[in-house]
């Protein structure tokens, strides 16, 4: 059995050194342990760091592709080195690594595909009120998104097995913790939490640069998950709601009108009409979205049926010390 431990990285030679020192070399129930840097387009010596600190495997970008990227390109990277398990980390070591047997258990135990680390968020120190507010909010709409009990869905502690790294895909380029667990819940995975600890923090968080830009990004991730994942539900529900405002504004006018005082209040049969119009054009867009969401799975079973078929060949697993190409 084989654990890699992965951390994607963008200008982080100042805290490689520190996260990787906690990182284990041996875990129990595997017989290998190797780390893997995603380093996305970094501007400093974070590779050179890397090399030095004993990480095994690197993938790079020749630009910032961003962090969801990066940790696609990771587990790839992971599947393709014959990892049975894949641990995603942060290089700030915000997350304790000694809880990483935690994280894996388990998936040996063959009780989870994926298990996400539980932060206690209500008492770390330099989480603003509002931070703390959204990753509640987040968590809430990934549960009821993806039917699953995750406690702290935008944790990037997280331990995959091979087979739910096969199946995972990420379309929004700003985070992947929220839409990764919405797929695994799509795909009848089994997602479990566990408690986590944290460490102090060594840098600012790269994701919340600004608090307005945090919510912004937050609140547009939420409705493209629903959008993506729950389209005609989406549509169909902004649809009904602007049709059911023009027939409201139509029954109005009607009113007026056989009460004798339509002639002034035109203007409302013109709204009544548009909004009757665009609703009706919304809800037949939650027909075709929904039948592009079908087309998008088949799609994705398709890609992980090719995985599994070269895995079948011998040609899945690359040999050891052998990366591919990124």
């Amino acid at each position: 059995m084989k654990l890699m431990i992965q951390m994607p990285c963008y200008n982080e030679a100042a805290t490689l050194p520190v996260a990787l020192a906690e990182l284990p070399r041996s875990v129990p129930g595997f017989d290998t342990v190797e780390w893997l840097i995603v380093n996305d387009g970094s501007r400093d010596d974070t590779v050179e760091v890397a090399r030095r600190c004993g990480v095994d495997h690197v993938v790079s970008f020749k630009r910032n592709q961003g962090l969801a990227r990066g940790y696609v390109a990771g587990l790839r990277a992971c599947v393709e080195l014959g990892a049975d398990v894949v641990v995603n980390t942060d290089a700030d070591n915000q997350y304790r690594a000694s809880d990483i047997p935690a994280l894996t258990a388990p998936i040996l135990d063959g009780r989870a595909d994926i298990v996400i680390g539980t932060r206690p968020i209500a008492t770390i120190a330099h989480f603003s009120p509002v931070k703390k507010a959204l990753q509640k909010l987040g968590s809430s709409v990934v549960r009821a998104v993806s039917g699953t009990d995750v406690e702290d869905a935008p944790s990037g502690f997280r331990a995959v097995s091979r087979d739910a790294a096969m199946r995972l895909h990420v379309f929004n380029d700003y985070t992947y913790t929220l839409e990764t667990i919405i797929q695994a819940g799509r795909k009848n995975m089994v997602v479990l939490s566990v408690p986590v600890g944290v460490n102090e923090d060594l840098r600012p968080s790269r994701l919340v640069k600004s608090i307005p830009s945090y919510i912004k990004k937050s609140i547009l991730t939420m409705v493209r998950i629903f959008a993506v994942y729950r389209p005609f539900r989406f549509f169909m529900g902004i649809g009904a709601a602007v049709f059911g405002l023009g027939f409201l504004v139509g029954l109005r006018f009607l009113a007026l009108y056989l009460g004798g005082d339509g002639e002034g209040h035109v203007q409302s049969l013109i709204l009544a009409s548009i909004l009757l119009g665009i609703g009706f054009q919304t809800m037949l867009t939650a027909f075709v979205a929904d039948l592009l969401g079908a087309n998008r799975s088949l799609l994705e079973d398709i890609e992980y049926r090719a995985w599994k078929d070269r895995e079948g060949s011998g040609g899945g697993r690359a040999r050891d010390g052998a990366l591919p190409k990124q």
